[in-house]
């Protein structure tokens, strides 16, 4: 018998199997459809956190609506299952794909990345963040149309994946950011760089970076240097592989602004691929072909002869050998309009270069000094200098955990580039180590500060002793205070109790009666602790000893024993010698 959940969905077959789920193929009997039901497995069920962020974040992923978003339905739990209802997509990862065809041509590359990008958009606009963009969560339709899924849920942990301490998993090694990589801020940028990755992947084959384990990846990602797609597999445009270069630079201010201006980015290529063919993106002479359909079946290209095939047919030849229809006459007005829109196109660009090379004659060429590590102003007074008579403006506040605020991180064009004198390079300046909430210190003691501030991303600053009735050096206050924003790596100032109002004196109680010992004691802030009593030459009842001596100082509520006169010990019964009996005498 199949398992019904929620007395609606009927579980079948399994279709799939991730490090945290298992994917069921299962019909919502209320609505007579075939759904996906993602289950999380068991080892997570007792992980209050890991529920409660994949609850959370899951039904904020199912307010996304978008042809290229793999649907939510539903978030449910019966006992102690937790199930995402998910669209059924009949097809397969984009992974598989890749594994199957290695590199693919770079039309198809173009138009599923447009895709991607598009349902990143549409999440980055509702405030969600991927965080684990890479094929395996790309699914092709057999129509051809890509489709993201796991948005907002958190990965497993795996041989591929690196968790922090605080939000659980960061994203898998192969794919994710530098600032993913170093534990930092991620935003939509971050997102950009992993599609970057992808887009590297599907046009050559493979991933940039590998190696034996994931600290290594995430190294490179962090230092290492990208190996060009076109030194890996011949035929990429150059304009292609500047924007997947682009999507994966190290800064993420260098990166593209948004997925949007990523998605235009790959229009425009598309666009002068489509006019005037691919000698243009390849710098050398070819026939021109038609870009892949974003919608119908995939279809793969051939750059010798510019025909092209779909995967729906089993021989390259039969397409080959389709002779086209005869055409009517009334559409010899369109093939004009198209050869004059063409020509158009490439007299227009003829004449940009005409334009431009008239703007740069005569200026000469120079090598772009390293401006890192400067302020605007220094960078400024460099560049003016006669042997590069360069301009320098400000581009945008950026994080850095290397370089000090106000200081240069990065540049474009940047050092070491050729450019023709009077150009304007844009430099980013560094804002520090960002901003973060300020940590809660009242209750501490001052011993543990300084771990406890460095692990929060902050320092201790001043340090002041005020009279307290709180135990010595323990926190009272703080500046700033706790729960408001501060830059990283800046100090935090703390008021420390010194316990003097915390202390309580020891009266002086020898010859006090017990009730005016105790109502002293208690005066004091004292308790009485334990009495005894022995025998003295002083009256009964009078103290006669006390724990601590008089002026010692105790913590306040602190008891002391004291001991009382019970009074001169009794004389001991003296008895005479028994006098010896006269009687018979």
């Amino acid at each position: 018998m199949s398992k019904v959940l929620a007395g609606r969905y009927e579980l079948f077959e399994r279709v799939g199997e991730g490090g945290m789920s298992v994917v069921y193929k299962a019909k919502d009997k209320l609505l007579n459809r075939f759904v996906a039901i993602k289950i999380l497995k068991p080892e997570f069920i007792n992980d209050p956190k890991f529920i409660d962020s994949f609850r959370r974040e899951s039904q904020n992923a199912a307010s996304l609506t978008h042809p290229n978003i793999v649907n939510i339905y539903d978030v449910g739990r019966e006992g102690n299952i937790h199930y995402i209802v998910m669209e059924l997509i009949e097809g397969r990862a984009l992974s598989d794909y890749i594994k199957e065809q290695g590199p693919m041509a770079y039309p198809k590359v173009i138009a599923l990345s447009k895709q991607i990008a598009a349902a990143l958009s549409e999440a980055h606009k509702n405030h969600i963040i991927h965080r684990d963009v890479k094929p395996h969560n790309v699914m092709i339709t057999p129509n051809g149309t890509a489709k993201i899924t796991d948005f907002g849920i958190a990965k497993a942990v795996n041989a591929a994946t690196i968790v922090d301490n605080t939000d659980g998993i960061v994203g898998s090694v192969h794919y994710f950011s530098p600032e993913q990589a170093r534990g930092g801020y991620v935003d939509e940028k971050s997102d950009i760089y992993s599609l970057g990755i992808v887009m590297y992947e599907m046009l050559t084959g493979q991933v940039p970076f590998d190696g034996d384990n994931p600290v290594n990846i995430a190294l490179q990602h962090i230092n290492g240097e990208m190996v060009p797609p076109s030194k890996v597999v011949s035929g990429v445009p150059p304009a292609l592989e500047h924007i997947i270069l682009k999507c994966t630079e190290k800064y993420p201010v260098n990166r593209y602004a948004s997925a949007d201006e990523l998605i235009d980015a790959l229009n425009n290529l598309e666009f002068v691929d489509s006019v005037v063919g691919n000698s243009v993106l390849m710098g050398r002479q070819t026939q021109r072909h038609d870009p892949i359909r974003t919608t119908g079946p995939i279809a793969e290209t051939d750059y010798d002869d510019g025909e092209i095939y779909d995967d729906d047919y089993d021989d390259y030849d039969e397409v080959k050998e389709k002779k086209p229809k005869k055409q009517k006459k009334n559409k010899g007005g369109k093939k004009n309009r198209k050869k004059l829109f063409i020509i158009a196109a490439i007299a227009a660009a003829v004449l940009l270069g005409i334009i431009f090379a008239i703007i740069f004659t005569g200026r000469e060429e120079v090598k772009v000094p390293n401006f890192r590590g400067m302020t605007l102003e220094q960078a400024q007074e460099l560049a003016a200098e006669p042997e590069y008579n360069l301009k320098v403006k400000e581009g945008q506040s950026v994080i850095s955990e290397d370089i000090e605020k106000g200081l240069i991180v990065s540049q474009d064009p940047s050092a070491d580039e050729v450019v023709k004198e009077g150009s304007t390079i844009t430099v980013n300046i560094s804002k520090g180590l960002g901003d973060s909430s300020v940590p809660n210190l009242v209750g501490k003691t001052e011993d543990e500060l300084s771990d406890y501030l460095k692990a929060a991303g902050f320092k201790l600053g001043n340090v002041t002793t005020e009279a307290s009735d709180k135990a010595e050096g323990t926190v009272i206050r703080q500046s700033p205070k706790a729960g408001e924003t501060a830059e990283k790596g800046s100090a935090i100032d703390v008021v420390v109790s010194d316990g003097s109002l915390n202390k309580a004196v020891v009266p002086y109680l020898i010859g006090k009666s017990l009730s005016d010992a105790k109502s002293a004691l208690s005066a004091a802030g004292l308790k009485c602790g334990e009495v005894t009593s022995e025998y003295s030459s002083a009256a009964e009842g009078e103290v006669i000893w006390q724990q601590y001596s008089s002026n010692t100082q105790l913590k306040k509520g602190a008891s002391v024993k004291i001991k009382v006169s019970a009074g001169p010990k009794p004389t001991e019964p003296t008895t005479s010698p028994t006098e010896p009996s006269s009687e018979g005498e």
